[in-house]
């Protein structure tokens, strides 16, 4: 994401962290060698929980499944209409249309969330999760791997259109 986001100008800070997250954690082996087919090091990445102080700062949240939207949300309760799945973001900017020029990117991410309740959480969802591939073979994390990348396209697309 912040790839992308510097590729297209935008000026944005952005942070990783995990519900379930080792402070200090390196990442897992089959994951850096995919990533770099992708073009990225993440070896020198550093696992880190989630904390509703870094929930507190950010304009949006993402997570890759409904679990991740729930426990930030328990963290941080004003995150509700702000925090999605990558997949939840996409759907519901395909269906509102990208970002309107004029209008502010947390107004615009809460105007997403109008429909929502809080049964929408509950349990997983093929729509909204990301799978998980730890543990599972290099073909399943490289294909992991191209779903997020994907979807960052169209995120980037949608929530910061030409660079906002």
């Amino acid at each position: 994401m912040a790839r992308r986001l510097a590729g297209e100008g935008v000026k944005a800070v952005v942070c990783s962290a995990g519900v379930n997250a080792l402070e200090g954690s390196p990442p897992i082996a089959e994951v850096v060698t995919v990533m770099r087919e992708f073009g990225l090091d993440v070896s020198d990445h550093v696992g880190r929980p989630v904390t509703a102080e870094l929930v507190k700062g950010a304009d949006v949240v993402i997570g890759l499944a409904r679990e991740h939207v729930r426990e930030t949300v328990v963290l941080e309760p004003d995150s509700y209409r702000r925090t999605f799945t990558l997949r939840e973001l996409v759907r519901r900017g395909r269906e509102a249309g990208a970002r309107p020029a004029e209008e502010e990117l947390v107004p615009w991410l809460e105007s997403l969330t109008a429909d929502r309740d809080v049964e929408t959480f509950l349990g997983a969802s093929p729509d909204d999760d990301v799978a998980d591939p730890v543990g599972r073979p290099r073909a399943v994390v490289r294909q992991t791997a191209a779903e997020l990348s994907d979807l960052v396209e169209v995120t980037v697309a949608l929530v910061w259109p030409a660079g906002r």
